[in-house]
């Protein structure tokens, strides 16, 4: 199975791929956009450092991995669904979902209207048991995207960090839908 194009009302959603790199750079070197994530903005060489991560065939091979996500052919920013990479994210069944999108795109609705195709595909295409998505629990921004989705607050965790970012010390927050709420429309996926 490969990661197919999805859409959405205002949204095509494609199979992020190296020909993605220039709008990955544009993303991650604002630092608004990585201030939850690294605080400061990423270099070119960064970014593309981290694109074997985001290219790698073995998620494809699943149908999971990241998409690049545009309006009208101009890109809005990346979601992703993946396999949690330790157990406070989830069980190894489960999905994780993430987002990033440039500023001037944010608060229009587009990282929540992303989110809810890739919840759709996780239960309905992949038959996932459970999405769970992660922030800072200081991410005011990210936690209204997660809640506005039918994601519920599961739990907090505190991770070590060599150099931790303001407001670190409050942990991570994971929220988490399970397929059989989906389905009952809770998190309006019928």
């Amino acid at each position: 199975m490969s990661r197919p194009v999805l859409h959405t009302a205002r949204l095509t959603l494609r199979p992020l791929g190296d020909e993605h790199l220039d709008h990955l750079v544009e993303l991650d070197s604002d630092p608004a956009v990585m201030r939850f994530i690294t605080g400061r903005a990423s270099t070119r060489e960064e970014v593309l450092a981290f694109q074997p991560r985001r290219t790698n065939p073995d998620l494809d091979a699943e149908g999971l991995g990241y998409w690049c996500g545009f309006v009208e052919g101009e890109f809005v920013g990346w979601w992703l669904l993946v396999r949690p990479d330790r157990p406070e994210k989830g069980d190894p069944r489960d999905g994780v979902l993430g987002y990033r999108l440039l500023r001037r795109h944010w608060r229009q609705g587009y990282a929540s209207e992303g989110s809810r195709e890739l919840l759709r595909y996780a239960f309905e295409d992949l038959g996932l048991p459970r999405v769970t998505a992660d922030t800072m629990a200081v991410n005011e921004g990210s936690r209204a995207v997660m809640e506005s989705i039918g994601m519920r607050y599961w739990h907090t965790f505190h991770g070590e960090f060599d150099d931790p970012l303001p407001g670190t010390e409050l942990g991570e927050v994971v929220y988490a839908l399970t397929a059989a709420d989906w389905r009952s429309g809770q998190a309006g996926g019928s």
